[in-house]
């Protein structure tokens, strides 16, 4: 089933974190009609924007709670949406539901961040909610092909992107990140821990210090998904903040993977990449 025929029920469950990801498909949702109901997690999920729409408030490891306020709803289908940093289990504030599922969550951490949300996935899916992805739920936020900007990669910003994509393809059974700098033909970052927010300030601390001498203008940011990766939760997204660091790191663009890739702001974004000459260009998968 794909997520052009998937019948939704309504409403749809919105485990949010943080960023305006939430939002945005929360208003996806609105435009057809489906109600969204938020289940913002604690210190988390943005307490301002968050009050346009029904919520409750979940602390993390409060699993039994969750799912009683979700039955409450009458919300059989859900979707984790937003930012996310991985707790320690020390600050978890467990209740009755989360202990009674405890082999399953130890197990689910001990891996990438990956395997950790599909294991969590799992405990939701087994007492009878249906885990959705963006695909399935705002389709219309999913990343086009083609370039969305007046400025078009170039022969050299091509190679790079197609070294950057064979770069994620080797790294992905690894299960560290999503997005790769490459400049003239060069891997200069990988995404780590501090995602793509961090991999782009360090680029532009490199060349701020001459460790990266090609000139400005060069190099390119791809993203795609690591290869199995459950598309439910952890889809690589792009907004304008991203362009923003981008443009600091002075490279030509950013290429990420088409339809399976998600875009925040799109309007915002496409007016950022053009104000400073950058290149945004979905890419076949």
């Amino acid at each position: 089933m794909t997520h052009q025929d998937l019948a939704l029920s309504s409403p749809v469950g919105l485990i949010a974190g943080g960023g305006v990801l939430p939002f945005a498909v929360a208003n996806s949702l609105l435009a057809r009609n489906i109600t969204p109901v938020f289940f913002a997690l604690k210190g988390i999920c943005d307490p301002a924007a968050v009050t346009r729409f029904k919520h409750h408030w979940v602390p993390i490891g409060q699993l039994g709670r969750l799912k009683r306020l979700m039955r409450g709803e009458n919300c059989r289908d859900l979707v984790f949406i937003g930012t996310l940093v991985r707790p320690a289990l020390s600050e978890i504030r467990l209740d009755w539901g989360t202990l009674r599922a405890m082999r399953h969550i130890l197990s689910a951490f001990r891996g990438g961040d990956d395997h950790l949300l599909t294991g969590i996935g799992r405990i939701f899916e087994q007492d009878g909610f249906r885990l959705l992805g963006i695909k399935d739920v705002a389709p219309d936020l999913l990343m086009p092909a083609g370039s969305l900007t007046r400025a078009r990669p170039d022969a050299d910003a091509e190679a790079d992107i197609a070294k950057g994509r064979d770069v994620l393809r080797a790294l992905s059974p690894f299960d560290i990140g999503q997005a790769i700098v490459v400049i003239d033909g060069h891997v200069v970052g990988v995404e780590d821990i501090e995602g793509t927010d961090g991999l782009l300030m360090r680029v532009e601390r490199l060349r701020g210090e001459g460790r990266i001498r090609a000139r400005a203008g060069r190099g390119v940011l791809v993203k795609a998904p690591k290869s199995g990766q459950d598309l439910r939760f952890d889809m690589p997204t792009l907004g304008p903040r991203t362009i923003e660091r981008a443009a600091a790191a002075q490279l030509a663009g950013v290429a990420i993977v088409a339809g399976n890739s998600i875009v925040a702001e799109p309007q915002a974004m496409i007016d950022i990449a053009d104000a400073a000459r950058l290149f945004v260009t979905g890419l076949s998968t």
